[in-house]
């Protein structure tokens, strides 16, 4: 029976740090707001004309195939998250092949926002599973901070998020006591335009033009308290769904790796499952929300940590716009 493990993980940040005291000099905010919201302190922003989506994905793919002893030229097929996208299209796969120089191969671009990468995960694990490829790629990356409002209309989006890139590599393996056990995959597109963003698109049937820089359709739309109480519910069903399917309970789980989108829904999420805190990792505090990134950089952080054991059991779950959400059980 073949499954999927993670052989090898990498992040990049832009070394460029804002704290919530340098957007409060921006926007009408404080530290002391930002943190009791959300848990942030800092988050990492690029310098225009030095990084983009694609860059940072290609930094923290070479780390991630560095730490797996393979060679660029190893990888059979390319996953890529985003929602922030370098071009309109084509999308940023074909941007990090050519970048890291891989030849010819599918490269395939998700666009599930914060569900991202685990929606790349599922994708990736029937791919191998099936035995149609061998040693996957899977990158999310964001650049966020050149499309935030940094005034005082768009304050409570603004100070939440930031610019990163994460990225696995995964292979086959025959070994059943290692690799991902299962996956859960969820929308429901009912709630669509509780979190999202309108413009540029199709739907007003021009894709550009002068109206719509005054629109406020141009800016994130997120309903807060709502999107918030629905995180809460789906990321703890999903959880537990995925231990059902494996005949296992929370007291199997040895870390749980949430998207990380605000540290109250991580606190909520693990309340539920009866998690205490050294179960259950947390980065948002110096990152904010890098959305499809979110995962693989608290993977890699894990990782040049130490901390990841084989035999450990793996709990990744998130959920975000469309409203989309998943779970992916893994034991390294």
């Amino acid at each position: 029976m073949i499954r999927t493990k993670i052989i090898g993980a990498g992040h990049y940040v832009p070394e460029n740090v804002v704290t919530n005291h340098d957007l409060a000099k921006l926007i009408t905010t404080s530290d002391e707001w930002i943190r009791e919201r959300s848990g942030i302190e800092e988050r990492h922003f690029i310098t225009p004309g030095v990084h983009n989506t694609t860059s940072m994905g290609t930094m923290a793919a070479r780390m991630a195939i560095e730490r797996a002893n393979l060679k660029p030229e190893d990888i059979d097929f390319i996953i890529f998250a985003t929602l922030s996208s370098d071009y309109y299209f084509p999308g940023p796969g074909v941007m990090l092949q050519r970048e890291l120089g891989i030849k010819p191969t599918g490269a395939l671009d998700v666009r599930n926002q914060c569900s991202g990468f685990i929606y790349g995960l599922s994708v990736a694990d029937a791919y191998i599973r099936s035995g149609i490829y061998k040693n996957i790629l899977l990158v999310g990356s964001e650049t966020q901070s050149i499309a935030l409002d940094m005034t005082d209309r768009g304050r409570n989006t603004a100070v939440l998020f930031g610019d990163g890139a994460g990225a696995v590599v995964l292979t086959a393996t025959e070994n059943e006591n290692e690799g991902i056990l299962s996956t859960h995959l969820y929308a429901e597109g009912e709630h669509a335009d509780q979190l999202c963003l309108k413009m540029p698109g199709t739907g007003a049937h021009k894709m550009i033009y002068p109206e719509m820089m005054d629109s406020e359709d141009i800016l994130p739309i997120m309903n807060g308290n709502f999107v918030f109480k629905n995180a809460i519910a789906r990321m703890t069903e999903v959880v537990l769904e995925a231990l059902a399917k494996n005949n296992l309970t929370t007291d199997d789980i040895d870390m749980l790796v949430p998207h990380q989108a605000n540290l109250r829904i991580t606190q909520m999420v693990q309340r539920q499952l009866r998690l205490p805190d050294e179960r259950a990792y947390s980065n948002i505090a110096k990152y904010g929300n890098t959305t499809a990134a979110t995962i693989p950089i608290c993977l890699s952080e894990l990782w040049e940590q130490g901390r990841i054991k084989p035999g450990q059991l793996y709990a990744l779950v998130a959920f975000g716009s469309g409203f989309t959400w998943g779970s992916v059980l893994l034991r390294w």
